[in-house]
């Protein structure tokens, strides 16, 4: 079967997929297009929605395709949807326990107190509530330690397209400083 207009039905399969989709789901829905011309016709619409005509693009997200607002407009957005919907707001351990196991992933939760020096397991509790670590199997030494790894909706929380895009550990320390600072501004007022 051929679609006259596969531009538009890539453009409405991206924009209703609640998660980023991935090319074999698209594939899977559209048997008959050879993945190539997927592929081709996805890169052809992130190229257009680059251009300054538009306030959103196409990004590749965790695997998939979705759409993002450009981050030419996050300052004006951000004040936006603060008068929209509470943020989902890390504490400060939250954020440093989320970034060893990002940083050194699988990780056991003795690793994870022996990195930071304090306990972990009602912040672990709180990352598994939020989706944005998960099991990862057992560490085969003395008690097989239970080991965690961050998820896909980590990735789409901070909008990474895969781990490789993490900050570098001293931009961390920054966004973590920075995190502080704010929390500190809130507490004295």
């Amino acid at each position: 079967m051929s679609y006259p207009n596969l531009s538009a039905l890539l453009e409405a399969i991206v924009y209703l997929a609640k998660e980023p989709v991935g090319l074999d789901a698209i594939h899977a829905a559209l048997p008959d297009v050879d993945a190539i011309e997927i592929r081709r016709t996805l890169d052809e619409l992130m190229e257009r929605y680059r251009t300054e005509g538009h306030g959103i693009e196409i990004r590749e997200v965790a695997g998939g395709y979705r759409f993002s607002t450009k981050p030419e407009h996050h300052e004006v957005l951000k004040q936006f949807i603060k008068t929209q919907i509470p943020p989902t707001r890390l504490s400060l351990a939250a954020l440093e326990t989320l970034a060893v196991i990002a940083y050194r992933q699988p990780v056991t939760v003795p690793e994870i107190q022996g990195i930071r020096g304090v306990h972990a397991s009602s912040v672990i509790k709180t990352l598994l509530d939020k989706k944005l670590i998960t099991t990862a199997g057992r560490r085969e030494v003395l008690g097989r330690p239970i080991l965690y790894k961050t998820t896909k909706e980590f990735l789409v929380h901070f909008g990474l397209k895969d781990l490789a895009e993490l900050p570098s550990m001293e931009e961390f320390e920054e966004l973590i400083k920075a995190q502080a600072a704010v929390e500190e501004q809130i507490v004295e007022s």
